[in-house]
């Protein structure tokens, strides 16, 4: 308790004050250069100039159009920069020459932050400003992806991901530990069943609460934060799935962490550890492109990251199946690791 006491106070400063604090760098941009004169080459080289010296956006040479709009609707991108065919005529003939830039406003921090940077490209281009009557400055044509999207419905999916974790955190964690003080554990003990039987038991009861808890709360979360369509069937099946490896591989996590603990309080004391060091570095948020790197480095094993990612794609996004499989594949092998892992620290004795 001691410990839990002095570590949190300072996990939570840490964690929370890069969370929140920092900026937005190296987001994926494509550019796709349909004209090719030399106004379009000098707009290319003040581009990646920009993405060199300020680091809010990388670029990304795209032959094609197609593609690049493919890979930003999968999430690959979080922009289309597009130079089309008549800029550098209309750039000549300063005939209102203008950029198209489609971004993915799902992230409303890295969408504003292109936002911002593409404005200061157009003006960056446009320098001298001469008066004229047609108007010849280069502008940026901004087109939002998705309808726009609220910040109360970005925070959506880390709230249903941490219901879940809460509830499998004290209905299957500590309620393991409550039974090994009232002795009820000794009754685990003296059956034939193997250990990887037990765990697996334990396991399952705690995830089923956690997926109760989980629809639960995803229903009542859509209708709260304004989802369209909060009664979809066919993305309440899509979210399924999801709360269910979302509940198995959190509730697997806490038997790692408590399979050798006996005292009560340990739990207790660990919950709120846990929720800090789990949940703000997945992106919950605040993006985690502007993240330090050791947080983006804890994010990658993080089951909280993959549960996030795949519930605001198929809320926000509305996306099938194909767009979340990595993280369904990822929550599946965490289960599958920390249940063989906690088997193997599980002992049959007292």
């Amino acid at each position: 308790m001691i410990f839990a006491t002095i570590a949190l106070p300072l996990a939570q400063l840490v964690v929370m004050g890069y969370a929140f604090g920092g900026a937005v760098r190296h987001v994926r941009v494509a550019l796709v250069d349909q004209d090719g004169g030399v106004p379009a080459l000098k707009f290319r080289e003040l581009t990646q100039a920009a993405a060199a010296g300020v680091g809010t956006f990388a670029i990304v040479d795209y032959g094609a159009l197609d593609p690049a709009m493919a890979d930003l609707r999968s999430g690959r991108l979080n922009g289309v920069l597009t130079i089309p065919p008549d800029f550098s005529r209309r750039v000549l003939q300063r005939n209102r020459p203008s950029v198209a830039f489609v971004r993915d406003n799902t992230d409303v921090f890295v969408s504003g932050a292109l936002e911002r940077s593409m404005t200061g490209l157009a003006q960056a281009f446009n320098e001298p400003v001469t008066v004229a009557r047609i108007r010849a400055e280069t502008t940026i044509e901004s087109v939002e992806l998705y309808s726009y999207v609220p910040y109360i419905q970005y925070l959506l999916a880390g709230v249903i991901s941490l219901a879940i974790f809460m509830v499998v955190m004290v209905g299957g964690g500590v309620t393991f530990i409550d039974d090994k003080a009232r002795g009820l554990h000794e009754g685990y003990l003296v059956t034939p069943v193997t250990r990887l039987e037990l765990i697996a038991g334990l396991n399952l009861s705690g995830a089923i609460k956690g997926i109760i808890i989980g629809c639960v709360v995803t229903i009542a979360g859509t209708v709260i934060a304004g989802i369209p369509d909060p009664w979809s069937i066919a993305r309440l099946l899509r979210l399924l799935p999801i709360i269910a490896l979302t509940s198995s591989a959190m509730i697997s996590l806490m038997f790692l962490l408590l399979v050798r603990a006996s005292d009560p309080v340990f739990p207790r004391a660990v919950i709120g550890m846990l929720n800090t060091i789990l949940y703000f570095p997945s992106g919950a948020v605040y993006p985690q492109t502007a993240f330090p790197q050791w947080m983006q480095a804890l994010a990658v094993i993080d089951p909280f990251t993959y549960s996030v990612h795949a519930f605001r794609v198929v809320l926000l996004k509305n996306a099938g199946f194909s767009a979340i499989a990595g993280d369904l594949a990822f929550l599946a092998a965490f289960t599958a690791v920390t249940t063989v892992a906690a088997t193997a620290f599980f002992r049959r004795s007292l």
